[in-house]
C-alpha cells in the first residue's frame, strides 16, 4: 500500500542562460503581486582549501556590507524600505541570497544583486574584512564553542568523513583560519566563485517572463564570467566507516545527549529517498516509533519533532543521523540500548503499509508546503538547477519520494544503519567545565586512529 492523496502540481517554467553564463529560471505566478528573488552561488564549504575553512560562510556577511555603487548598509535599507523580506544562507555545497519584494520593485532588487555579484570585490576593504571576521568569529563562539552541545555537528563530521574530504569541516570554519585570511585570500575567493556562470537566478512569482529576462540582462549581462572557475573537490568516500568511533564529551550541558552519525548516499540518489523515509518511520514526529517507545512508553528521551534526518549533502557521501537527548535521570547507555533495540525490530521486521502511508503523507505535506510559498519553490528550482543540473526536478521530487517502498527502506536502512558506520558522540554534564568547553581541541589524530582501515 502506499500514499495515494494529493499530488505535486507541475509548476511551468523558463530557463535560459546568458551569454555570460548565468543560469536564469523564471516561474509566473500571479496570485498575489510579489516576487521571489533567489540567487544560488555553487559555492559552500566543502569548496574551500585547507586552512582557509569559513569563507563561503564569511562571505554570506561581506555580501551585505557594500559593493561597488552600495555603501554600507544601504542593501539592507533599500530593500526594508520598499516592503521587502530578505536574508542569506550557507551550507556545504552552495551560499543563497533571497528576497521577496512586491513586484513593481523587481527591478531595485535584481540591481542590488548583480551589484554585488559584479563589483563586491573593489568595496572589499581591510576594515570590512576586520569587522565581520570578528562578527562571524563572535557567531562561532555563541553558538558552538559556549552553547550548550554547540559542536556535536562538527563532531560528527569530523570523524564520520575520511581525513582530508570536504565535508569534514563546519561551514563556520575554525578560528585559526578565519583569523588567518587575508584581504588578499578573501578577494582571490569572491573572484573566483561569485561570478554570472556559477550562479542560478530564480525569480517565482507575479512577473512577465519576457519583461523579467530583459531586466536581468540589462543588469547582469555585462558582469564578465570568471574564466577559472574552481569546482569542488573529490567528495567520494568509502560506504561505511569501517568501525564503530566513540567519544564521550564531558560539557556544560544540563543533561546528557547522544548523537549517532551514520556515513550514507548523497543528496539526490534513489537511496537517500529511501533513508528519508526511513527517518520519518523510525524518528518523524509523534507518530514515530522511537516517539512511541522511547518517549510515551519508557520517557527516557525529551520529545522530539525529528530523532533521526539526513544531511542533503550531494557530494559523494553524506550523514544520516539520530540525536537523542535525555529525560533527567536517564543514563545516556539506557537511552542509546532502548533506541538500538526499536532500530533493530525496524530493520528485522520491516515496515508496515500504515507505517509506510504516515511516511509518505507526511514527506508529502512538507514538499507541498514548500512548494506552495513563493519563496520556498524558487529556493527549490534554483536548488535543483545548481546541484543537479536540471530545475525540472522540482516537478518529480515528490514522484521519487513516493516511489520507495517498504523493501527499499529495510535493504538501505540495514546497509547504513549499522553498528560498523557509525560515529556515537555522548555528551555528558562536567561540574568542571565552568565556563569553558571541555575537550574544545575536537578531533585529532590520535581519535582518528582508532577506526579500522
Amino acid at each position: 500500500m502506499t500514499f495515494t492523496g494529493m499530488v505535486a502540481p507541475v509548476y511551468d517554467f523558463s530557463d535560459t542562460t546568458l551569454a555570460n553564463g548565468l543560469r536564469v529560471v523564471i516561474n509566473e505566478d500571479h496570485a498575489v503581486p510579489v516576487v521571489a528573488v533567489n540567487l544560488w552561488y555553487d559555492v559552500g564549504s566543502r569548496h574551500e582549501e585547507p586552512g582557509r575553512t569559513g569563507l563561503a560562510h564569511l562571505f554570506e556577511h561581506l555580501m551585505f556590507e557594500g559593493s561597488a555603487h552600495v555603501s554600507k548598509g544601504e542593501h539592507l535599507k533599500l530593500l526594508q524600505a520598499v516592503g521587502a523580506s530578505l536574508n542569506a544562507t550557507t551550507w556545504g555545497d552552495r551560499t543563497n541570497y533571497f528576497e521577496t519584494v512586491p513586484s513593481h520593485h523587481l527591478e531595485l532588487a535584481l540591481w542590488l544583486e548583480a551589484d554585488r555579484m559584479g563589483g563586491l570585490g573593489e568595496a572589499l576593504s581591510q576594515e570590512t574584512l576586520d569587522n565581520q571576521r570578528a562578527v562571524v568569529q563572535n557567531e562561532r563562539r555563541q553558538s558552538y564553542d559556549n552553547q550548550p552541545y554547540g559542536d556535536w555537528l562538527e563532531r560528527l563530521q569530523q570523524l564520520g568523513f575520511p581525513e582530508g574530504h570536504p565535508y569534514q569541516h563546519s561551514t563556520i570554519g575554525s578560528m585559526d583560519d578565519l583569523e588567518a585570511a587575508s584581504l588578499g585570500d578573501v578577494k582571490e575567493f569572491y573572484r573566483r566563485h561569485y561570478a554570472p556562470n556559477n550562479a542560478v537566478l530564480t525569480l517565482v512569482g507575479d512577473v512577465d517572463t519576457a519583461a523579467a529576462l530583459a531586466l536581468v540582462e540589462r543588469y547582469f549581462g555585462g558582469i564578465a564570467a570568471c574564466q577559472d572557475l574552481v569546482g569542488p573537490p573529490d567528495g567520494s568516500a568509502p560506504a561505511s566507516i569501517g568501525g564503530e568511533i566513540r567519544r564521550t564529551i564531558p560539557d556544560n550541558v544540563p543533561l546528557p545527549a547522544v548523537f549517532i552519525g551514520y556515513r550514507c548516499p548523497p543528496f539526490g540518489t534513489p537511496d537517500f529517498d529511501a533513508l528519508s523515509v526511513l527517518s520519518v518511520v523510525l524518528g518523524g514526529g509523534r507518530g514515530s516509533r522511537l516517539y512511541h517507545d522511547l518517549v510515551l512508553e519508557q520517557q527516557l528521551v525529551r520529545p522530539s519533532e525529528e530523532f533521526v534526518g539526513a544531511l542533503d549533502f550531494v557530494g559523494g557521501a553524506t550523514l544520516l543521523i539520530a540525536d537523542l537527548h535525555c529525560a533527567e535521570g536517564v543514563h545516556p547507555e539506557t537511552a542509546e540500548t532502548a533506541y538500538d533495540a526499536v532500530l533493530d525490530t525496524l530493520l528485522r521486521d520491516g515496515v508496515g503499509p500504515a507505517e509506510m502511508e504516515r511516511a509518505q503523507a507526511l514527506l508529502t505535506s512538507e514538499l507541498l508546503g514548500h512548494l506552495s510559498a513563493l519563496d520556498g519553490r524558487a529556493d527549490a528550482f534554483s536548488q535543483h538547477a545548481t546541484l543537479f543540473g536540471d530545475p525540472g526536478l522540482v516537478n518529480t521530487r515528490l514522484d521519487r519520494l513516493l516511489a520507495v517502498t517498504a523493501a527499499d527502506v529495510v535493504r538501505v536502512g540495514r546497509a547504513v544503519m549499522s553498528k560498523d558506520n557509525r560515529v556515537v558522540l555522548t555528551y555528558v554534564p562536567d561540574e568542571a567545565a565552568g565556563e569553558s568547553t571541555a575537550d574544545s581541541g575536537l578531533v585529532d589524530a590520535a581519535d582518528r586512529a582508532e577506526v579500522p582501515a
